[in-house]
């Protein structure tokens, strides 16, 4: 059970593209399964969920989509 917990906070990097840009996100895994879960319930894809939370970021993307799911799943 242990082993299971590290491998779950280890990162993992996606690429998208955002707006014509291409970029890498780092995240745990926990966070991407969380944010395609919002993506679909929002009928959204998850680039285009990515895209929203960009836009009205302050700081970093990978934080910016990590409080993001922080939100939802406190609210």
């Amino acid at each position: 059970m242990w082993h299971e917990e590290v491998n779950s906070a280890r990162l993992k990097k996606r690429s998208l593209t955002l707006a014509g840009h291409k970029t890498s996100i780092s995240l745990e895994e926990p966070f991407w399964m969380l944010l395609k879960a919002q993506a679909f319930s929002q009928g959204k894809t998850l680039s285009s969920l990515i895209l929203e939370i960009d836009s009205s970021r302050k700081g970093s993307l990978s934080s910016a989509l990590r409080l993001y799911i922080l939100e939802k799943t406190q609210g």
